[in-house]
């Protein structure tokens, strides 16, 4: 009979320890892209997949249209533990790893096709350098280039002078190039630009067309600059102590399907910003050009200044110097195809 019961223990122990989940593991994500955006369908059916490829085990819950805060806010709940993860741009994140500061350093490339030959040498350093301080990243979505927005024509520098120049909150790189250009920056965080547009705080604004559409900062500008300002990206920042309490093979559910996910946006996010740029154009905003004179000389002066700041730290110093290298050979190359100059 004892045996009996020993053995009925055991079983129901080893049913318990080996075969069934204690319980399943939700990680909450937050991020200000609004509810019932294509964003927000896309990684809900993702979360969706996770559920079932997991029987359940892992949980993924999103919290959309900036309800949990700020990046500050959002960072501050997953070190207390009510937030896992969060969607970001760079910014939020330079202080924990430099080197996201690098593919945004203002004016560092002059084609989406000079970005892209970058990125597809570096995100995975990008990626070990996120993990290393902390956070696991499921891969980078190009936002485009973010362009100067404002109510008033900006087709050279001097037309920036006296304007408040909007830097996202943690932002160290551009509001530093403001400052070597004796410009005003003013730094927000980036739930507070619209009002900021809306009061007039701020004046001026760089954004992606499709981020400016989807965040309506559209609404409160006239004009938008073709000047190539920076390079935009976002991606999914998840807490790896919590991310590593799941197995081994929920783990690698998790990374394929978001993997998938951000490679998918990564690819669209291109024709959207696209589709953006003639939704805004359609609204009656003006395309301002810049003049190339002026853009080159911006170009010269920044570039300095981002040589600085990675002696100073603030870039990861042989990732920058990795990055300037693999420019150089690119602008090579197409010098190259396109043969010598008539």
């Amino acid at each position: 009979m004892m045996k009996k019961l020993f053995l009925t223990i055991l079983t129901l122990a080893t049913g318990l320890t080996l075969g069934l989940p204690l319980q399943a593991a939700t990680l909450k994500i937050a991020t200000v892209t609004p509810e019932g955006s294509q964003w927000m369908q896309d990684m809900r059916a993702g979360a969706k997949e996770i559920k079932e490829r997991t029987e359940g085990r892992v949980q993924i819950k999103f919290y959309g249209g900036g309800v949990m805060g700020n990046d500050q806010k959002v960072l501050s709940r997953i070190r207390i533990g009510s937030l896992q993860g969060g969607a970001f741009t760079p910014t939020a994140l330079a202080n924990q790893y430099s080197g996201l500061n690098l593919y945004g350093m203002p004016m560092a490339f002059d084609t989406i096709e000079e970005a892209d030959y970058v990125r597809s040498r570096m995100d995975a350093d990008l990626s070990a350098g996120l993990e290393e301080a902390g956070y696991v990243s499921f891969g980078f979505a190009a936002g485009g280039f973010a362009l100067l927005m404002s109510n008033t024509r900006i087709s050279k520098f001097e037309d920036l002078k006296g304007k408040k120049v909007w830097v996202p909150e943690g932002d160290t790189i551009s509001r530093q190039a403001m400052e070597a250009l004796s410009l005003t920056p003013v730094t927000l965080p980036l739930t507070d630009v619209l009002t900021g547009l809306q009061t007039g705080l701020i004046d001026v604004v760089g954004m992606s067309p499709i981020g400016a559409l989807v965040l309506q900062w559209h609404t409160k500008i006239k004009y938008m600059s073709d000047l190539p300002l920076l390079y935009t990206l976002g991606f999914m920042a998840v807490d790896k102590k919590a991310f590593y309490k799941l197995s081994d093979a929920d783990q690698a559910i998790v990374r394929e399907v978001m993997g998938k996910i951000y490679q998918n946006f990564d690819k669209s996010n291109l024709a959207d910003n696209a589709g953006a740029l003639e939704a805004m154009r359609n609204t009656g905003i003006e395309t301002v050009p810049f003049e190339l004179s002026e853009y080159q000389r911006l170009r010269e002066t920044i570039k300095n200044l981002n040589a600085d700041l990675a002696e100073q730290g603030l870039l990861e110093k042989e990732l920058f110097n990795k990055m300037l290298a693999l420019i150089d050979e690119y602008r090579s190359n197409k010098q190259a195809e396109a043969g010598p100059a008539n």
